[in-house]
């Protein structure tokens, strides 16, 4: 064995830890608007393991460090868009993407009219907002809706599924003294969101957990993210630094509320989102979803068209549906069907009557 060959061989080796270490160095002091004194913390870690590094024993701590400061750099500390404070913009938004649910887009016009007077004063507007909860059953549009009021302000807009949560680490992160340690999904919709006032959709807060004890936390915490007295020092156990969740627009969904926390509740505006009608499904189908599912398989508009009187067979081929899912579902097996038939060649086009619409519509 060549005992210079190997010295040399760790000494490259250190000499590329410490340009690591030199370069996560570089990311702390670069980062725009990071607090000094989550800076500081940073940087005596970065020293602590730079002597560990001397010492020859510094892998652990080098990859906690390392996964650390790549998120705090990435959370949006200063960035921030611009409100559009513009109430008819807004109302047009609304018109444009939803079909129906008058009284839903009333409430949610004067909500943002709100918004903008208090904006307009000078006055933060969200503290002085309860936050939206949308109640509903599944498909009748409570996401889409969402995405339209971060669409009216002009703000970026991001989705937590909250049925999908098994405990309150997940919504406020891992301390790092555990190996599978990572931030909550909070601290990610900030960092997805690349702003710090962003429109976060908490989707379906009712099914956080079916166990009654590990509901009562999540609660605990939600009233923590979603109560402006507390939510401008969040603390999310991987960041272990308080984050202002101050002007971030938090808007909720649930199925229904008898789950959810009364000191909650409190706090929360509820619009109640009702089941759409067959005529209201008919003109969605014809406005909005078949125009975009016929472009999507592929079909020129004229490949399919379907006669006015048919609609009510698509719209209800199996019964009643609170949402629109159903009928997405059923359009896209027509247009599939259709495609396949262009692409062998046994059609050019096709129109559906009541005579071949059973051979189009999906058998589920």
């Amino acid at each position: 064995m060549d005992i210079n060959s190997s010295t040399s061989a760790d000494s490259s080796k250190t000499d590329l830890v410490f340009d690591e270490l030199k370069a996560i160095e570089t990311k702390i002091n670069s980062c725009e608007g990071l607090p000094e004194d989550l800076k500081q913390k940073a940087l005596q870690m970065l020293q602590r393991v730079n002597r560990m590094a001397k010492l020859g024993s510094y892998s652990s701590e080098f990859e906690i460090l390392s996964k650390y400061v790549d998120v705090i750099v990435q959370i949006p500390w200063v960035k921030r868009t611009d409100d559009k404070l513009d109430i008819e913009f807004s109302k047009n938004v609304l018109e444009t993407h939803h079909f129906g649910i008058i009284d839903v887009k009333e409430r949610i016009v004067e909500y943002l009219s709100t918004m903008i007077l208090n904006k307009k004063r000078g006055e933060n507007a969200i503290s002085k907002s309860p936050v939206i909860l949308f109640v509903g059953l599944q498909g009748i549009g409570k996401t889409t809706i969402s995405i339209s009021i971060a669409e009216a302000l002009q703000r970026k807009f991001v989705r937590i599924a909250m049925g999908g949560l098994g405990s309150v680490t997940e919504l406020r992160g891992r301390s790092r003294v555990y190996p599978e340690a990572e931030p909550g999904q909070i601290v990610k919709a900030m960092i997805k969101a690349g702003v710090r006032n962003p429109v976060i959709l908490l989707d379906e807060i009712d099914k956080t957990s079916g166990s009654e004890g590990l509901r009562f936390d999540f609660m605990a915490v939600l009233l923590e993210i979603l109560d402006p007295a507390q939510n401008n020092a969040f603390r999310d156990q991987y960041l272990d630094f308080p984050l202002d969740l101050s002007e971030v627009m938090f808007v909720c969904s649930a199925n229904y509320t008898n789950t959810i926390s009364a000191a909650l509740m409190d706090r929360m505006e509820v619009i109640k989102m009702s089941a759409y009608t067959d005529q209201e499904k008919i003109e969605i189908a014809k406005r909005y979803l078949f125009p975009g599912i016929v472009k999507n398989a592929g079909l020129n508009p004229e490949e399919l068209t379907i006669d006015d009187t048919l609609w009510i067979n698509v719209v209800r081929p199996f019964g009643f549906d609170a949402g629109i899912r159903t009928l997405q579902r059923t359009l896209e097996g027509v247009t599939r069907k259709v495609a396949r038939e262009i692409v062998e060649g046994k059609s050019t086009a096709v129109h559906l009557t009541n005579e071949n619409i059973k051979m189009y519509l999906p058998k589920y």
